[in-house]
């Protein structure tokens, strides 16, 4: 198995890099949920004009005297993760299409499973106003307290519920 991978520490430093001009040029931190608002407000103005115009939260997102949301800087920064990811993949060699997942799940419940989580936290990015990259990383970022609570209870969440099921992911002893 092929394991180029970048050795994390840099990753972590050039990471906070890419934060640090993040917010020196647009005076914002790193951010992913903003993205798919500005492409579900373009797909429902491009489908349903009516019920966009009609819609007091479509509305003033769209329509005269508004940019195109997809013309939003979000959208190109979500655009630039996966080209690099992409690219990152062809120059090491990792390119493929694969399914992580336990030797106790199949393909097609990790992959229901993935699409509920994702549904998840995309509704719970909506309600808290933010994904995890803004509140957590970019919060952090500026030294705030909100952002150092948000990232312990995300890595306390993840650690819990990863304990609740590992049996997914981990073998049993008797090798069932």
């Amino acid at each position: 198995m092929n394991n180029k991978t970048m050795n994390p520490y840099l990753a972590g430093f050039l990471l906070g890099l890419v934060l640090l001009s993040t917010i020196f040029v647009t005076g914002r931190g790193l951010g992913a949920s903003g993205a798919s608002k500005n492409v579900v407000v373009a797909v429902v103005g491009a489908v349903a004009p009516e019920h966009a115009a009609a819609s007091p939260f479509y509305s003033k997102l769209l329509g005269p005297g508004h940019e195109n949301p997809l013309k939003g800087w979000l959208v190109f920064e979500i655009a630039g993760v996966l080209l690099g990811a992409f690219v990152s993949g062809l120059a090491s060699d990792r390119l493929k299409l694969v399914t992580e997942r336990g030797p106790g799940v199949a393909v097609r419940s990790r992959l229901a499973f993935a699409l509920a989580g994702g549904a998840l936290f995309g509704v719970g990015a909506q309600l808290a106003r933010g994904c995890t990259s803004g509140a957590a990383l970019s919060g952090m970022a500026v030294l705030s307290v909100a952002g150092f609570l948000t990232m312990v209870a995300i890595f306390g969440t993840g650690f819990a519920f990863s304990w609740a099921t590992r049996g997914l992911w981990l073998q049993s002893r008797d090798g069932r």
